[in-house]
């Protein structure tokens, strides 16, 4: 009787540490509505499921000699699709050329990140310290199956337009910082961009401008940024403008961390009465801030801008990228004549930069967790969907083609039990999905 209360209690014991072991393996996929069962790729690849009765609106990408409008047009609601070869122009995805390696730059650049510490000493001295050393242990989670690359080698440039365009996203919204200038682990990369939009063209992608927090930025130095862009690339068959139901364009600019500069300087630049105001001007465009917090969203409409974006593909994260408040800042936005962009991610991981960050990783499940929040962003009717990202391989974002990779001291994530092509056919599949249900929205 002994021996089986004994087998009893191990047996229950066993029983919960599975469900423990489970739940603790949920907690990083944080969705907040559940899968849906109507998702397209739900099956992962083998199928699309249902549709859903929503509205429409949308983007397009025109040719760079359109009229320019003032922002009185910058807000209005969108009439058409944006399909064009297999592209969807409402659908954006982050791209990052910060990367180098010693073939094409004489170094390693980005994939020999340092190991960020942790703002708490204390903190800070349980977690390793030092940076990277490529080519077998690079600053990601996930190995590109391209291996450390260089982002100024035309062949890397190709492959990655390829996938985008096999992906379906026709907008590739560009980090970047001004000549001379770089974040704190890179060297300049401004040079890079013709040979972007080169590529681009050449597969009918449309590239945009994602404007860094560079040293010294404030709404006079983004005036002359965005002077500098359109009089440089304004006229390439590549360069992105947003259209309005009107059938007028302009030029879409995103503007990360948008916060760090005060609603009141912004305005001056983005308001029509401000002082260097751009509106009505041949710079007028449509500026997209970052809305992190929730107060955020009342800065960004005194400051002018055109709309918001999440950015951030950690769900739960920050207020703007939390899957449950996109409806609440959506109906924000239509109240107030704003874009909203909800931006979604396949996962979540940068603890290879920032070991100390863990509770912030959120699992993959096999494209899941991708698909929960491309469903929500759905669920709100966007006029465009931008993803969290194309090749942001530190903090784990990406969807480029990874490679399954073991080294002696390290084994990294990859997309197994499926092939390197899974998030590139997932954008596709619901890309499709995402220019069906609007097309469902307008009848």
């Amino acid at each position: 009787m002994a021996r089986l209360r004994r087998k009893a209690c191990v047996a229950l014991f066993l029983f919960t540490l599975f469900v423990f072991g489970t739940l603790m393996g949920l907690r990083t996929l944080k969705p907040t509505d559940g899968f849906s069962d109507m998702a397209p790729g739900l099956d992962l690849v083998p199928m699309i499921g249902g549709k859903v009765d929503r509205r429409s609106a949308s983007s397009d990408a025109v040719s760079p000699g359109q009229a320019r409008v003032g922002a009185g047009d910058t807000k209005a609601a969108l009439s058409n699709s944006g399909q064009d070869k297999g592209l969807f122009y409402d659908v954006h995805i982050f791209y990052y050329m910060w990367y180098g390696n010693p073939q094409m730059d004489g170094k390693y650049l980005h994939w020999d990140h340092v190991l960020v510490p942790h703002w708490d000493p204390k903190i800070a001295a349980s977690y390793p310290k030092g940076r990277h050393t490529p080519p077998d242990d690079i600053g990601s989670s996930f190995y590109p199956e391209l291996g450390p690359y260089s982002s100024r080698d035309p062949e890397v440039l190709e492959s990655h337009m390829e996938q985008i365009e096999a992906a379906g996203a026709g907008v590739v919204a560009v980090s970047w910082y001004p000549p001379g200038l770089s974040d704190d682990n890179g060297e300049p990369t401004e040079d890079i961009v013709p040979v972007i939009l080169e590529a681009a063209h050449r597969h009918g992608l449309k590239v945009a401008f994602h404007i860094q927090p560079y040293r010294g930025r404030s709404d006079h130095s983004v005036h002359e940024n965005i002077k500098y862009i359109i009089d440089r690339y304004g006229d390439h068959g590549a360069f992105y403008r947003f259209s309005t139901n009107t059938g007028k364009v302009l030029p879409l600019f995103y503007i990360y961390d948008s916060y760090l500069t005060p609603p009141e300087a912004w305005s001056e630049l983005l308001s029509s009465t401000g002082s260097h105001s751009l509106r009505d001007t041949p710079y007028d465009g449509v500026f997209v801030a970052l809305i992190v917090e929730e107060r955020h969203k009342h800065d960004i409409l005194a400051s002018g801008f055109d709309g918001m974006y999440t950015y951030f593909a950690s769900n739960g994260f920050s207020f703007g990228s939390s899957h449950q408040n996109w409806k609440a800042i959506k109906a924000f936005c239509d109240g107030n004549n704003l874009l909203f962009i909800p931006s979604v991610g396949p996962g979540y991981i940068d603890t290879s930069i920032r070991p100390w960050n863990n509770h912030n990783t959120r699992n993959r499940v096999n494209g899941r967790y991708y698909e929960t929040a491309l469903q929500a962003a759905l669920n709100v009717r966007p006029d465009v969907v931008s993803i969290t990202s194309f090749n942001e391989w530190h903090e784990g974002t990406q969807i480029e083609r990874a490679a399954p990779k073991k080294t002696v001291t390290r084994l990294y994530l990859d997309y197994h039990p499926h092939g390197p092509e899974l998030y590139l056919e997932l954008t596709r599949r619901w890309a499709e999905q995402f220019s069906k249900e609007k097309e469902q929205w307008l009848m």
